[in-house]
């Protein structure tokens, strides 16, 4: 019998949840199913509530954590019905679940701190599946940024025939992570990729995303606008780094607009932050001491094909493509890499991520949740 694990995973965008089953017998863990599973509209408005200080934090927090865990076992039922499996056929899941603060150390005053809800014990509970969750908190306290994660998975699917390869999350932030000859060059958050832009459509136009980024290519970007937005302070940062909605919301976006730029048409905003994301994203990448001569990107923003035009254009010596071509679609990666996860997890396995997060030394990460 195959030995079969689940990934779950709701991003920085709130857009739903992402459950994928893979089969981890083989060299290259193997896509067998996947589902999006609804978030609903007042669960994400609690959701990104609580991603900046507000009144009765705790009590909220509390409550949403047990919701969302109920919310993450459904997704997994369903994707369990899907692919015509029982629990019984699953050797366990891999939960990140919902980030709702994240304060590295050394970018702020504390020690830092990250914090995820979406209560692994309800998931373990009403599946009847052993669960693997919160990853980060034992690479922060080993002096690590506890994210990002994924360059562990990134270089586990690189591909063997490219000297320097790199992959580029867009989900609500993006990340990059270069891999050269087989190794883990570096990994961390660039900063936006489709959070910003996605909070502006919705408040301006009532949609929740720029479908191909077709609204921000009838604007033109202002650039007064784009070089005090790229004027955050995080992005000077060296790497190790991470980041989140903590940094870059609307709030902060709507703060600069109001001081200077209350003309400014609404497309252009958008064009705006497009390139925000497209050239702080670049810059990232050919900062690296290795170029990589090609980007497989994946996530949300991978379908946003403007930004991959942009992208393209400003890195025009670097092919620019998706994991497809590795044999993963973009939407399933993050949901992939935490079925991995747990399967290194249970085989007490280490994550090789000390160098990318800036950890004393290499952990094994997650807590099991038995069934």
């Amino acid at each position: 019998m195959k030995p079969l694990f689940i990934g779950l995973i709701s991003g920085t965008s709130i857009d739903c949840i992402d459950a994928a089953l893979i089969d981890g017998s083989t060299e290259k863990p193997v896509l067998l199913a996947h589902h999006q599973h609804p978030i609903d509209p007042a669960t994400k408005q609690a959701i990104a509530a609580l991603c900046l200080p507000g009144d009765n934090e705790i009590d909220r927090m509390g409550n949403l954590d047990i919701k969302l865990g109920g919310l993450f076992a459904d997704a997994t039922n369903a994707l369990l019905d899907k692919a015509k499996l029982t629990h019984h056929d699953i050797v366990a899941i891999g939960s990140h679940g919902q980030t709702i603060r994240h304060r590295p150390p050394k970018q702020s005053n504390a020690a830092g701190f990250t914090l995820q809800i979406g209560d692994a014990n309800t998931i373990a509970e009403k599946t009847h599946i052993t669960t693997v969750a919160d990853f980060r908190r034992r690479d922060m306290a080993a002096g690590g940024q506890g994210a990002p994660f994924a360059p562990a998975f990134h270089q586990a699917i690189a591909p063997q025939n490219c000297e320097t390869s790199a992959f580029l999350n867009l989900g609500g932030i993006a990340n990059v992570t270069t891999v050269h000859q087989g190794k883990i060059v570096s990994g961390f958050d660039t900063g936006p990729a489709n959070g910003l832009m996605d909070a502006w459509i919705l408040k301006q136009n009532n949609v929740a995303f720029d479908n191909n980024g077709e609204w921000a290519r009838s604007g033109n970007v202002n650039t007064a606008l784009l070089e005090q937005l790229k004027s955050h302070p995080y992005f000077d940062l060296p790497a190790p780094k991470s980041t989140g909605r903590e940094e870059f919301h609307l709030p902060w976006l709507e703060t600069i607009l109001a001081n200077g730029y209350k003309a400014i048409r609404k497309e252009d905003v958008q064009a705006t932050l497009l390139r925000l994301s497209s050239e702080t994203i670049a810059d990232a990448i050919t900062q690296q001491a290795t170029t990589p001569s090609v980007v497989y990107c994946c996530g949300g923003g991978a379908h946003n094909t403007m930004l991959l035009e942009d992208l393209q254009a400003i890195l025009s010596d670097t092919k620019i493509t998706t994991t497809k071509e590795l044999g993963i679609a973009p939407d399933w990666v993050e949901a992939c890499a935490l079925a991995w996860l747990a399967q290194q997890r249970l085989e007490e396995k280490t994550i090789l991520l000390s160098d990318v997060t800036g950890a004393a030394n290499n952990r094994i990460a997650g807590c099991i949740y038995a069934s």
